[in-house]
């Protein structure tokens, strides 16, 4: 399993792993793929502290950084106007007070006071203040070898940095005409996420999306396959399409390595493929979530509509802290695609990692007796 990323990274297996838990992104990096630390909710300070962990690891195996910066959302270009207070000032009242309803539906009770003063994180906050810092740590961690961006290309002056410490830049696209505007800007791995993908995403299914982006590149631009790949027979396919490697995520989020919130293990274990919903309920953006009594209300076009980036991030963590103390079931979802359908128990990381090395392997040798033997 030699494909060109993993001879450039230096890693063994072209299986990319997206969590926001460390341990997970060091135990697939130890198990020879590629980790890559999902790090908005990270402080620059905290992301120091979440790296220095992961070096000391991943027995000095490589692996990523990711970020969500958006190309568009409410206070681009920082100041006054991006600090958190002066955009939660721009929440309508009636959105305020239609989640304090929902909410108390539920049963879900006021933050304590001594919790009630805590700033929330939120895609599309504190970009133009943070952002950079946390790009700055990163790349003072030799052992990080790639950054990705989940929402488009970086920034013009965070690619020049990376590329100046020999880091690659990776960003995810939904279309092929995403991924052209990505190399221009000077990407130089492309994750193309199909619509079945956790996350924000869009809505071109993976197997129509992988040979249309890679024939759009080029064969110089490694693709990587993102959305709905859970095991080694769906990897194959994403090579056989064109891709270099799979990008997963879901698959992440049950292991016994992830911190995933125990209410959302249990909605995602429990859950079948038909049990998410493309929504802008958490973000402001489309996003694939499992679907709950939340995704439910925002859908209800007698309910207000989801805010714009980053205020609807705002709204969601604001209620999030609040049901996620109460372990209510009914409202705790989770960004998670469609593959969700065929997690069904808790299992070490490593097993996971070498489960799609088996299946890909059983799957290629199947695929080459068919060959007919002249």
């Amino acid at each position: 399993m030699k494909p060109p990323i993993c001879e450039k990274l230096g890693i063994e297996f072209p299986i990319f792993a997206f969590s926001h838990c460390r341990d997970v992104v060091a135990a697939v990096s130890r198990a020879g793929g590629f980790g890559v630390l999902g790090a908005l909710a990270y402080s620059p300070d905290q992301l120091e502290i979440e790296l220095a962990w992961i070096d000391e690891h991943v027995d000095g195996r490589p692996y990523g950084v990711d970020l969500a910066i958006p190309m568009n959302y409410l206070g681009k270009g920082g100041g006054d106007a991006a600090l958190p207070a002066n955009l939660e000032k721009l929440i309508p009242e009636g959105h305020l007070k239609f989640v304090d309803a929902l909410l108390d539906e539920h049963g879900i009770p006021p933050l304590p006071q001594e919790l009630e003063g805590k700033a929330a994180k939120a895609a599309g906050l504190n970009v133009d203040l943070e952002s950079r810092a946390q790009i700055d740590v990163a790349l003072g961690h030799p052992l990080v070898r790639m950054f990705v961006n989940a929402l488009g290309p970086p920034p013009a002056d965070i690619i020049d940095a990376c590329h100046a410490k020999n880091v690659l830049v990776g960003a995810l696209c939904g279309s092929p005409r995403h991924a052209l505007k990505q190399v221009a800007a000077g990407v130089d791995v492309v994750v193309a996420q199909g619509t079945e993908a956790g996350g924000h995403c869009g809505e071109i299914s993976t197997m129509v999306l992988i040979p249309q982006v890679v024939d759009a590149v080029g064969p110089d631009v490694p693709v990587l396959a993102a959305g709905g790949i859970g095991n080694g027979r769906q990897m194959a396919a994403a090579l056989a399409l064109g891709a270099q490697g799979a990008w997963t995520g879901s698959i992440w989020l049950t292991v016994a390595e992830a911190d995933t919130h125990e209410t959302a293990v249990q909605n995602i274990l429990a859950a079948t493929s038909a049990d998410t919903v493309r929504s802008r309920s958490m973000t402001g953006k489309p996003a694939r979530l499992l679907r709950t009594a939340w995704t439910d209300a925002w859908a209800d076009p007698a309910n207000p509509d989801p805010l714009p980036m980053p205020l609807q991030g705002l709204v969601f963590n604001k209620a999030a802290r609040r049901f996620m103390r109460t372990k209510n079931k009914e409202l705790n979802g989770w960004p998670a695609g469609q593959v969700i359908g065929a997690i069904d128990r808790v299992r070490p990381t490593q097993e996971v990692v070498l489960t799609l090395v088996q299946e890909w392997v059983a799957a290629t040798e199947r695929l080459g007796t068919l060959l007919a033997d002249d």
